[in-house]
């Protein structure tokens, strides 16, 4: 579904590598986003336990999501632009190791100031990894572009479908500090994985932040980053507090809640295949399915989210639009840019991981002043906004 997309960096990646990198090279970058996604939304099924822990309201627990995601956004420039001549396999090494010392620094807090420089510190991780990691797979294996791609983005489905519910369920059993205990250990794992299996990989030939101003000049570009920014807010204003909803509208329990999680991510991993079919037949339309399928989850949850299972239906129908939101909106950016992927993935992670951080700043502030209703409908105003600006900006394909 992404061969054609990232098809032009192949030639560059066989240029890198004397051979084909072993499959296990790939899945252990698999693994370093499986890592990283568990890592970044762990907190969204424990935010009641660690408001109650620090002794601090759920709008304010939910920085823990805010900052990374505005670290990020900065990290994403600030990795094109100082490890553009280092080997790619050192850069992520140093970026996992982050994702370790944050989980660590998490685990245990007894402070806010403490828990926040440790998602800080994972801010940096998750901006760097993906402005790097995304076009390695392809370059790693230029012989088998798409699956290697495939593999890679792989991680960020199993983290939602099994690393969160999985951290959720570990955190309603033993506590929310075990939780991202264990989610150190695994990027230790990680770390010690890819020092073993990974090449040496020379960064592109075409990147850096001279890259930006031509990009920022495509109006597709444009339009996709504008539609990030509606969609994302939307989407992280709403996901960020669902729990809290969950629990004090549909009168979902702690042991239930890791149940519909896993609804919503294992309808997540449907997503990602309906919306590779999708991308290679007609991307505007991924992007307008995409928008509308989560503006009408939402919808349907804020609406009727006082039935369980109207609200569990809601949820599957929105983790399968969550499914084909990074798919379908990153495949928009990058069809207009597909000489300078590296740069594009920059833009779209920095403007994502800072909506998604803004998202959930909003959705803390709407739920500590107006109740844990308005996240979701400004989730809902989001999606459906980006939808209609789409539509508006290219009403036909």
């Amino acid at each position: 579904m992404t061969q054609q997309l990232v098809g032009v960096d192949s030639s560059a990646g066989a240029a890198a590598l004397s051979a084909p990198a072993p499959w296990s090279a790939v899945a252990a970058i698999g693994v370093g986003a499986f890592a990283l996604v568990t890592a970044e939304f762990l907190p969204v099924g424990l935010l009641p336990q660690i408001a109650n822990d620090l002794a601090i309201s759920e709008g304010r627990a939910g920085l823990v999501i805010t900052i990374p995601g505005i670290v990020a956004a900065c990290s994403a420039f600030l990795t094109i632009s100082l490890a553009r001549t280092f080997d790619r396999r050192h850069v992520l090494w140093v970026l996992l190791g982050l994702l370790v010392v944050s989980n660590v620094l998490v685990a245990t807090a007894n402070e806010l100031y403490v828990l926040l420089l440790g998602r800080i510190l994972l801010g940096i991780a998750v901006g760097g990894f993906w402005t790097i990691g995304v076009s390695l797979g392809p370059r790693l294996r230029p012989d088998a572009v798409g699956r290697a791609t495939s593999i890679v983005f792989s991680g960020v489905t199993l983290g939602t479908v099994v690393g969160v519910p999985a951290g959720t369920l570990l955190g309603g059993a033993f506590g929310w500090r075990v939780a991202f205990a264990v989610s150190a250990v695994l990027g230790a794992m990680v770390v010690i994985a890819l020092m073993l299996l990974l090449p040496s990989i020379r960064p592109e030939r075409y990147s850096g932040v001279s890259q930006l101003p031509p990009v920022l000049r495509l109006p597709k570009v444009q339009v996709g980053l504008v539609a990030v920014v509606f969609i994302f807010t939307g989407q992280f204003a709403a996901y960020t507090y669902v729990t809290p909803y969950l629990n004090q509208i549909s009168g979902i329990e702690s042991g239930q809640l890791s149940l519909f999680l896993l609804g919503y991510g294992v309808a997540g991993i449907f997503g990602n295949v309906l919306c590779g079919w999708c991308v290679e037949r007609d991307v505007r339309q991924a992007v307008l399915s995409t928008s509308l399928l989560l503006g009408c989850s939402m919808l349907l949850l804020v609406s009727m989210g006082q039935y369980p299972l109207v609200a569990g239906a809601a949820m599957v129908a929105w983790g399968l639009g969550f499914g084909m939101l990074p798919i379908a909106i990153q495949s928009w950016i990058f069809s207009a840019a597909p000489d300078r992927l590296e740069t594009a993935a920059a833009l779209f992670v920095s403007t994502g991981q800072l909506t998604m951080g803004a998202g959930a700043l909003v959705g803390g502030l709407a739920i500590d002043r107006y109740g844990v209703v308005s996240p979701i409908w400004f989730g809902a105003v989001g999606a459906l906004g980006g939808a209609l600006w789409i539509w508006a900006r290219f009403p036909q394909k």
